[in-house]
């Protein structure tokens, strides 16, 4: 008789980090993905972890959330990160990958583990037998939402994720913008495009008239707060976007010596340099309309579109009221959820919750408890876990990684610190507690040295006054 069995659905960043976990523990897996002969809204490919809305796998900087996230992920021996740093572009303290070279990564590490069986076909429900993960993401196929809500007993939450359009490099005119990183950090990944007052009015005013894509009329228009399409923050304020994806903040246009009133910054979408990503700028007007409309940013006037901005829903369980320890379906043990379908929001901390559920449903199928699946609370993993599992069902949204997640320091009330040495004692209490619990799961643990070694330096250079913390 062989190794127990787990059966993972989709081939995500979840998925795909589901299965490397449950075959690490020891589980023979199979891996379901109905791509490529069934597409999605937002999928091009039938490539495992293909990235559909974003290049980018959020901050390097040693201080910040999605830095301590990934310390997390690699000390758990994920499959996805390596591959993104393998298939790495310039963008300053982000990690940012070629699309194409991250996903041939993760397939070409997936091909490579013998107790991972990759079975291309749609499922359409659970069956009631075995230890499942489904790891479908935001774009779950109908038949498989129907069989989950039915399981459920109640109605899943979604709500809109625009994705952003993406431009050829050949076509951008580079005397109308500028390379930097806001205050000069990081190097010069960015290409800013800057736009003076009555440039920018007359853009927020052509994009309040723009016409958009429609939702059905069976469903609700509800965005999350952390991926806005950039004319939902049109309306609501004149301003708004020049306080967000348009913020002038930390750069300075050579050609003028001064802050811009406003800037759209262009992040590398590819190792050659060919495309660019207009950074923060979900949207899902029409077609038309978005070349109309960007092309009234002067360095992009003859702007060529690789891909236009485009809406699709995102489906995800209302966590507080169906799962336990993040990831496993309350009142039956043998099926679990990852990634965006479970409520977290990004692909960091997707991949994160794949981890997570493949290594709890790799303990169920080899009769072990899998409780012990779950990281501390002052880890960020276990910050994102408590936040799944606690929050308030009745006004439950998606969330990404942050600072504000994790438990108060102690002593922090009484003693006023800054922030740069707030978030260093959070990173160093984190890091304490998960090599504390680390052992317990019984796996070897990964290699995060590159990334620890980034933080010592970074301490370094802050303590001898050579860094701004």
């Amino acid at each position: 008789m062989g190794a127990p069995e787990v059966q993972v659905i989709g081939a995500g960043l979840a998925g795909c980090e589901a299965a490397w976990a449950a075959a690490r523990m020891g589980a023979r897996v199979v891996l379901h993905e109905m791509r490529p002969a069934e597409g999605t809204e937002a999928h091009r490919t039938g490539d495992p972890a293909e990235l559909v809305c974003s290049n980018s796998l959020k901050s390097l900087e040693p201080l910040s959330a999605p830095w301590l996230l990934k310390r997390e992920l690699l000390r758990l021996g994920s499959v996805t990160l390596p591959a993104a740093f393998a298939a790495r572009v310039p963008a300053g303290v982000n990690l940012s990958v070629d699309r194409a070279a991250f996903s041939a990564g993760v397939a070409r590490a997936l091909a490579s583990e013998a107790r991972i069986e990759m079975r291309r076909g749609r499922v359409d429900a659970v069956p009631g037998s075995g230890v499942w993960v489904v790891a479908t993401g935001p774009l779950t196929a109908p038949a498989l939402a129907a069989d989950l809500q039915r399981r459920l007993g109640a109605d899943h939450l979604y709500f809109y994720d625009a994705i952003a359009p993406i431009v050829a490099a050949e076509s951008l005119d580079l005397g109308a913008c500028f390379a930097a990183n806001r205050w000069g950090r990081g190097g010069d990944d960015y290409l800013n495009c800057p736009l003076d007052k009555a440039g920018y009015e007359a853009f927020v005013a052509a994009l309040l008239e723009a016409e958009r894509h429609e939702p059905h009329a069976f469903e609700k228009g509800r965005f999350f707060e952390g991926c806005l399409p950039i004319e939902e923050l049109a309306r609501r304020g004149p301003d708004t976007l020049r306080y967000g994806p348009m913020k002038p903040v930390g750069l300075v246009d050579p050609a003028t010596g001064r802050r811009p009133y406003a800037c759209v910054q262009l992040r590398r979408e590819n190792a050659a340099g060919s495309l660019y990503n207009l950074v923060g700028f979900q949207t899902h007007l029409r077609w038309g309309e978005q070349a109309r409309l960007l092309r009234m940013i002067p360095a992009l006037r003859a702007a060529e579109f690789a891909r236009y901005g485009s809406l699709h829903r995102n489906t995800y369980v209302n966590a507080p009221a169906h799962l336990e320890a993040g990831t496993r379906l309350r009142g039956d043990g043998r099926v679990f959820l990852a990634g965006q379908i479970t409520g977290v929001e990004g692909y960091v901390e997707s991949a994160g919750s794949g981890i997570l559920a493949g290594l709890g449903a790799a303990r169920a199928a080899l009769g072990l408890d899998p409780g012990p699946a779950v990281p501390p609370r002052e880890t960020m993993l276990g910050s994102l876990v408590h936040y799944l599992t606690a929050s308030d069902p009745r006004h439950f949204q998606p969330v990404n990684a942050m600072w504000g997640l994790v438990p108060p320091l102690e002593g922090a009330e009484s003693a006023p610190e800054s922030k740069y040495a707030r978030f260093l004692r959070y990173r160093e209490r984190a890091v304490g507690a998960f090599e504390a619990w680390l052992p317990g799961l019984g796996i070897e643990p990964g290699d995060a040295s590159g990334l620890d070694a980034q933080a010592e330096a970074a301490a370094a250079e802050a303590r001898a006054g050579k860094a701004a913390p």
